[in-house]
């Protein structure tokens, strides 16, 4: 445990040696593991519809092992990886027409882990081979590109949720992944750190976005009853700029454009530019399956490159040389360069962080409480789909007044979210048309003085 020392002192390095600490009840995302078992509650993409190929496919989530496949008829099938009968890994099995047929022996399994066939038994084996074993499997949908499982309890399977950012009209919706060397929970931290977007991406390096961006602006943090909103508001001149990020419990995140917003044009609710989730590989690894969405409400169409997704992720392309992440360091390296696992003992939070605070504070309610035996919440449980949500930016022409500046935006972000959540039970074009409308006229009447 890292030793604390008197911060006065100066070249006190010596003191400060020794490895820190971890939240041990968010880090740890085996089965059996506390924030695991919270998160498979939950329905999590594990793959790009499209990279699934004729052949299986072997990969982890959340600490286990498991074959994804595409039998003959177009179902998908996530299973165990190793055979029941003697333990083969069916990684390197074969897709037929009704399930996967084990390498090794030829067993043959339905995408929900029902032995089908085992061939060279003599009569009356295979119907006791069916009554007694079965290979463990999870419930699977596509859906837009991806491809999501369901790791939980089979009772405890909730209604797929659908976002409203995902079923907007004329927008094109790009599968992409984003890996991470690190613990997932230092990935989904910057969701509500809006802060780091006016360093890491705008005053550190270069400007990965746009100007804009580089204004820290006020912040104000939201608890709603299944996540929760940072929303940073800026000063572009005569404009006021309100960013809007969202994190949906447990691990879906949203925020506003990456290059279709810089605060410098008029923009009334445009919508999320992606729509992600941060899945825990392991302890030690994490991929953010997500889309990019391209449109009138989300990023520009020119952006829908192979490299688009990966600029909108996080300013920068994936694949790139040390010298360049030194020189340009983005979300990865910020994030994979606290280690591994972060030491959170040795954290120093301050009042920009409290987005972090809020988020962790009531993860750790959760989880602990899932622990105990109380089942968690669902949006699918709270709001029927589509699941209004709030990601993206809003910006309007309010001069400053030649008084407290930072009074009016802190007051300018406030009345913008009021007037979006006032509008929260409308679905569709009515919340959109309703939300609009009080948009332009806080704009032409101005805030209260």
């Amino acid at each position: 445990m890292a030793t604390r020392t008197n911060a006065s002192t100066p070249f006190d390095g010596y003191r400060r040696t020794g490895a820190g600490g971890h939240d041990e009840l968010l880090v740890r995302v085996g089965p059996g593991a506390p924030a695991g078992e919270y998160l498979r509650r939950y329905w999590q993409p594990v793959h790009i519809a499209g990279e699934l190929g004729p052949r299986p496919k072997r990969i982890r989530i959340m600490g286990e092992d498991l074959v994804l496949f595409r039998d003959g008829s177009g179902r998908v099938g996530l299973v165990h990886r190793n055979c029941p009968h003697r333990r083969a890994s069916l990684e390197f099995g074969v897709c037929e027409e009704r399930g996967i047929r084990c390498c090794y022996h030829g067993w043959l399994f339905d995408v929900d882990g029902a032995v089908l066939e085992t061939p060279g038994q003599p009569d009356g084996v295979e119907e006791r081979v069916r009554a007694a074993t079965r290979l463990g499997a999870y419930p699977v949908k596509e859906y837009k590109g991806l491809i999501f499982a369901y790791l939980g309890p089979p009772e405890r399977r909730p209604e797929f949720p659908v976002y409203d950012t995902l079923e907007l009209p004329g927008h094109v919706m790009t599968p992409y992944k984003a890996p991470f060397r690190c613990n997932w929970l230092q990935v989904v931290d910057a969701i509500l750190d809006p802060l780091h977007t006016a360093f890491l991406h705008s005053r550190m390096s270069r400007e990965q976005f746009s100007r804009g961006f580089g204004e820290i602006g006020e912040m104000k943090f939201y608890e709603r009853p299944m996540g929760f909103l940072g929303a940073a508001t800026r000063r572009v001149g005569d404009n006021v700029w309100v960013r809007v990020n969202e994190l949906v419990l447990p691990n879906y995140t949203q925020a506003g454009a990456a290059f279709a917003a810089d605060g410098a044009r008029r923009r009334y609710f445009g919508r999320t530019a992606f729509a992600r989730w941060v899945v825990p590989v392991d302890d030690r690894e994490t991929v953010c399956l997500a889309w990019a969405i391209f449109g009138e409400r989300g990023d520009p169409e020119s952006y829908n490159t192979p490299e688009g997704p990966e600029l909108i992720e996080q300013g920068e392309v994936f694949d790139r040389t040390y010298d360049e992440r030194q020189r340009f360091p983005a979300d990865a390296e910020a994030t994979e360069g606290m280690g591994p696992i972060t030491e959170h003992d040795r954290e120093n939070l301050v009042p920009s962080d409290k987005g972090v605070r809020m988020y962790r504070r009531r993860l750790r309610e959760l989880v602990g409480a899932l622990r105990d035996g109380a089942e968690p919440e669902h949006v699918s449980s709270i709001w029927p789909n589509p699941v209004p949500t709030y990601g993206g930016d809003t910006v309007l022409r309010l001069p400053a007044s030649g008084g407290d500046d930072r009074a009016l935006l802190r007051g300018a972000g406030m009345a913008v979210m009021e007037r979006q959540f006032a509008a929260e039970a409308l679905k569709g074009e009515a919340r959109d048309a309703r939300v609009v409308a009080a948009l332009k006229d806080l704009e032409a009447d101005g805030l209260p003085a």
